[in-house]
């Protein structure tokens, strides 16, 4: 392996400290915590662990954090007043709803209701047109986080060809936008892309979001190139082993890591920066409301 491993651990550590130094710098000004709510509906076990994972990382970084459970079967009308509360409620900062909600309920009615200015997960739509448009706003937590990784291992990115594989709103489109803000030339792929291989061997950073397992081949990877893998996929594990499955991501992780200056490991990658930026959100929706700038403090 020639590549430089980046520890999304240790970035995302080193990002709850500063976020539990900011967070005890507002409580003097506020007089209170910040506040994040997260609102959980039905019992998915994988939901119930971010959940919990989230609530925990707020608390230990000095915020007040909630978690509203409701049963499955509620309906969208109950879940958008739950919104609707959180967002008169002066407590609360930053609100995120966890997906996937349940199939009766329109998860884009539900998300549009929230406040941009709590919108922690950066998903409305008035969120995406602030992103389009240049304004300031609350960013898409994990987009967010591989723009960091990436200047972690690269310093400046201007002028950095930049290549996003995968084209959802939840990754790919926000991360393009994203890139663009640092001045890279930004190209956007998917999986029916022609001659992706070859796009891919002139990125300077390779964004990996489309979701198919280890699709991103070693020899696609241009020599001392930036690899954020996104992915995460569930997989058996090789044959004769104890019959257990193993996480990879959308790139060849070995076969990349000999071609690359820089790559994230799945799992311990981009994952523990997601949390760490909704955090971070949640920060600077307090401190908007207090009349400052993020940067006053963080």
């Amino acid at each position: 392996m020639t590549a430089k491993l980046i520890d999304g651990k240790s970035v995302a550590a080193d990002l709850d400290a500063r976020v539990a130094a900011a967070a005890a710098q507002l409580e003097n000004l506020l007089g209170r915590k910040p506040g994040l709510a997260v609102v959980l509906i039905g019992d998915d076990p994988a939901s119930e662990v971010y959940v919990r994972n989230k609530v925990r990382r707020a608390e230990a970084a000095g915020m007040e954090s909630t978690a509203i459970r409701k049963p499955a079967a509620i309906s969208q009308a109950e879940v958008i007043e739950i919104v609707e509360q959180l967002n008169a409620n002066p407590a609360v900062d930053g609100i995120l709803v966890q997906m996937p909600l349940p199939d009766h309920i329109n998860a884009a009615a539900v998300i549009n209701r929230i406040d941009p200015d709590k919108d922690v997960d950066g998903l409305t739509a008035i969120s995406a047109g602030r992103l389009l448009g240049g304004e300031a706003g609350l960013r898409p937590c994990t987009p967010a986080g591989c723009v960091l990784l990436a200047e972690r291992a690269m310093g400046d990115l201007t002028g950095k060809s930049v290549l996003v594989i995968g084209r959802s709103i939840l990754v790919g489109k926000p991360a393009a936008l994203l890139f663009l803000e640092k001045d890279c030339t930004v190209t956007m792929a998917h999986s029916r892309t022609r001659n992706l291989p070859e796009l891919a061997r002139q990125a300077d950073i390779l964004v990996a979001a489309v979701g198919r397992p280890e699709m991103i081949q070693g020899d696609w990877i241009k020599p001392g190139a930036c690899v954020l893998d996104v992915g995460i996929n569930r997989i058996d594990a090789p044959e004769g082993g104890d019959g257990k499955t193993r996480l990879v991501g959308d790139v060849a992780f070995a076969a990349a890591a000999e071609r690359a200056g820089w790559i994230t490991p799945v799992p311990g990658g981009i994952g523990p920066m997601t949390i760490a930026m909704l955090l971070r959100n949640t920060i600077t929706a307090a401190a908007r409301r207090a009349g400052l700038e993020t940067a006053e403090i963080l």
